[in-house]
């Protein structure tokens, strides 16, 4: 056996390692999360766990729908601001920005990449939520900061996948609908970004995944009330903050019941991602 097969073999084997190692580690998530979540959600029973509108571990009731409305509301909120923002900044840089715009715009970008969680949260807690504060009254925490705020924190990685996904596609698309007589901006919205859609679908996704699952940048601007949400700006919990905040005393039925919260959120992560992946197999079906 030569050298070069050796090395080919013992590559083989080092990289079906490193995904048998990244599917464990998924496994014994999913295991830790489900054998200690799950009984403890039949323990207070389904109905009451998922749509109880009370959170009081003193009195040992765990209803965590307020937290469940929370995250949904808050995360939509920073979709709506964040997905068109990303989209159509990906798609300058991608397509418009000339070099010298583009050298100031991409490390700007990279840098918002960068910047810690809560960093963001001293941002949204001294600028965004005094702006709302004096706009509309109130202590100026809740959903509207909360999604402003994360609406922010997801532009990075909207705009860094989608970027990726157009320039991949083939100059032979741009060129053939200049050909054929189109502009520059009707061959981009009408021949590029439809190519790229899959693409950009995975940053919707990413984006998703980065706005549910935040923690202590909410936990500065949201207010943090496990009440039921009633507007725009009422203060509110999300079902990761309310985890970090009550893990480090909690005992007993109640930290089991904050872990009970944590396989909600993994099952809508799950969910979500599954929804996406239907989306984008027709998408590409259709291509």
């Amino acid at each position: 056996m030569n050298i070069n097969k050796l090395k080919e073999i013992v590559m083989k084997y080092l990289f079906l390692a490193a995904a048998c190692v990244s599917i464990l580690a998924v496994a014994l998530i999913c295991i830790f999360l489900f054998a200690n979540g799950i009984p403890t959600i039949a323990k207070i029973g389904p109905f009451n766990f998922l749509l109880g509108k009370e959170w009081k571990p003193l009195s040992e009731v765990f209803g965590i729908f307020p937290m469940i409305l929370g995250s949904l509301y808050v995360t939509a909120g920073a979709m709506i601001i964040g997905i068109p923002i990303g989209v159509l900044t990906a798609i300058f840089m991608s397509q418009f920005c000339n070099k010298k715009i583009y050298r100031f715009i991409k490390p700007a970008i990279e840098l918002l990449a960068g910047i810690p969680s809560i960093v963001y949260g001293f941002f949204g807690l001294v600028v965004i939520v005094p702006i709302i504060q004096d706009l509309y009254g109130g202590s100026g925490k809740g959903i509207l900061a909360a999604s402003i705020l994360l609406g922010i924190m997801i532009l990075p990685t909207i705009i860094n996948v989608t970027e990726a996904s157009l320039n991949a596609v083939p100059s032979s698309y741009y060129e053939g609908s200049l050909a054929l007589g189109a502009t520059h901006e009707r061959s981009v919205f009408c021949v590029i970004v439809p190519a790229a859609k899959s693409g950009v679908l995975s940053a919707v996704i990413l984006g998703i995944g980065r706005a549910i699952g935040e923690t202590m940048a909410l936990i500065m601007v949201a207010g943090n009330s496990p009440a039921m949400p009633e507007g725009l700006l009422s203060n509110v919990r999300t079902l990761t903050s309310n985890i970090v905040m009550e893990m480090g005393y909690a005992q007993g039925l109640h930290r089991e019941a904050l872990i009970a919260t944590a396989v909600v959120l993994f099952v809508f992560i799950l969910i979500i991602d599954f929804a996406f992946s239907v989306v984008k197999n027709k998408a590409a079906k259709q291509n």
